[in-house]
């Protein structure tokens, strides 16, 4: 029989499966070429970026963002310490938060003398704003140590992040900054990572917390992460219509008066509230001893500053979308350095918040980057 009849050659010659096709090997061609192109442009950028900073700018940078790695997460975990140990007032780790404020105070005096500049005008309207930043500041603190004494150092910083989503829906509505898509999705994001702590609070509960106080933390760090929303929001727009620039100096003379402010109605409540005179008391009956706590105290204190600094270093010499990126670094920081300093439990549902909060703070990151691309 003749072969061209022989239904199976047809069958075979028709199917080639061994070779790919040609426009295949085209597709890939192109996208291995288009992503080879991306990373050369990515680099020439890095390179240029490099080249056009004096090594100063790159070092001051560098220990900016040491500054905010280090020092907040190290506040914060100080603040656990102090009632792991037996500290009880809530008055005297939000005094510490504040009392430091003469060494942001101390960078000033070198700048005006360097740089030549002379100090922010004062005025009646800008004296009222610093106040009420000040009370604001004062209460957020306190609501911050309600947190860090009765829940782990891992979930009180896990629902501090919340304060971006505040951050991006105060900026929406006091002062008119644009809330895109990617913004909604990381507010989105990370209140579902703040649900799902709250669906897990059986599991990380220290032994003596009783369930009404581990709600009252719980819930007063989500107000105290809404009220930094709002000072963040509320010092934005001081610049905007008080101050009506953004240099290094200025911004910190914010800070300075800022934390004046917090640091006089925080003393006023630790008066008040006999706190201050039960200091001595307190330090006796301390884990290892006077010495031990006033070493936590002083460090949370100094701790808390340099996490100030190298914020507003970072602000000034960088971004705001940097900030975003090391504060979003700073939160896995603080849970896993929980979890080997107190042994903090890291359930299942509480990994899942970490990278919740991480993708959030990575989704508003991308959508505030490229809307100053668009702009």
């Amino acid at each position: 029989m003749d072969d061209d009849n022989d239904p199976t050659r047809h069958t075979i010659s028709i199917a080639p499966t061994d070779h790919p096709q040609p426009g295949a090997d085209l597709v890939s061609l192109e996208s291995n070429s288009s992503l080879q192109k991306r990373i050369a442009e990515l680099w020439d950028q890095i390179q240029g970026t490099y080249l056009r900073k004096p090594i100063s700018y790159w070092i001051l940078l560098f220990l900016s963002s040491i500054a905010m790695l280090v020092a907040f997460p190290t506040s914060s975990l100080l603040s656990r310490m102090y009632y792991a140990n037996g500290g009880k007032s809530k008055w005297i780790i939000s005094w510490a938060a504040v009392a430091g404020w003469p060494m942001t105070a101390l960078f000033l005096a070198p700048i005006y003398f360097v740089r030549k500049v002379s100090p922010t005008p004062f005025s009646f309207k800008l004296f009222l704003a610093y106040v009420l930043l000040g009370f604001l500041s004062a209460a957020d603190n306190l609501m911050y140590a309600w947190a860090y004494a009765y829940l782990p150092a891992s979930t009180a910083s896990l629902l501090a992040a919340s304060s971006l989503a505040f951050s991006a829906l105060f900026g929406y509505f006091i002062v008119k900054n644009n809330l895109n898509l990617s913004s909604l999705n990381a507010i989105v994001i990370i209140t579902a990572g703040a649900v799902i702590i709250g669906l897990d609070s059986g599991s990380d509960r220290y032994p003596g917390v009783t369930d009404k106080q581990y709600n009252l933390a719980f819930i007063l760090d989500i107000l105290g992460s809404a009220l930094h929303g709002l000072i963040f929001a509320l010092s934005e727009l001081v610049f905007i219509r008080l101050l009506g620039r953004r240099s290094f100096h200025v911004v910190l003379e914010q800070q300075v008066m800022v934390l004046l402010a917090a640091f006089i109605f925080t003393s006023i409540g630790l008066i008040v509230n006999k706190d201050f005179q039960g200091m001595r008391s307190e330090a006796r009956d301390f884990k290892n001893g006077q010495v031990s706590y006033t070493l936590v105290l002083t460090w949370a204190a100094i701790t808390f500053q340099l996490g100030v600094l190298g914020g507003t270093a970072i602000l000034f010499l960088a971004s705001t979308v940097f900030a975003g990126v090391l504060n979003a670094v700073r939160v896995p920081i603080t849970s896993i350095a929980a979890v080997i300093f107190f042994h903090d439990p890291m359930s299942g549902f509480k990994i899942l918040s970490l990278v919740l909060t991480v993708w959030g703070f990575a989704s508003y990151i991308v959508g505030h980057s490229s809307s100053k691309k668009k702009a």
